[in-house]
């Protein structure tokens, strides 16, 4: 049984480093800011998640393996609500969206906002 949980938190591993590596290329590769924190936010939760769980199965302690899925659900939790608020604060100051984007939805609602307190 053994051999059969090493795997499996090696295949947890393998999978969360490339969830890990899919995120560090999109950083690179996207084309804006909005774009970038969305790659970061959900592959890096992902992988994350799946590195914790790994670390869980493999120490097979129940205190390591509490703690490993409490450090999951706080990602889970924390990183889609982080990455939100740091793209409503970056439309805020003025970063736009990329020229590939097809639809500025917070456009009118910045505009409302800055007509009503002038």
């Amino acid at each position: 049984m053994t051999i059969a949980l090493t795997l499996l938190s090696a295949a947890f591993v393998l999978i969360g480093a490339l969830f890990a590596l899919v995120a560090s290329i999109g950083l690179l590769r996207l084309p804006d800011l909005y774009s970038r924190m969305h790659a970061a936010s959900k592959a890096g939760t992902v992988g994350s998640g799946l590195l914790l769980i790994a670390l869980a199965i493999h120490a097979g302690e129940a205190g390591v393996m509490a703690r490993a899925l409490a450090g999951v659900i706080f990602f889970l939790l924390t990183a889609p609500i982080s990455a939100h608020l740091l793209a409503k604060a970056a439309y805020a100051v003025g970063y736009r969206l990329g020229p590939t984007a097809v639809r500025d939805e917070m456009a009118s609602t910045v505009e409302e906002q800055t007509s009503g307190s002038i």
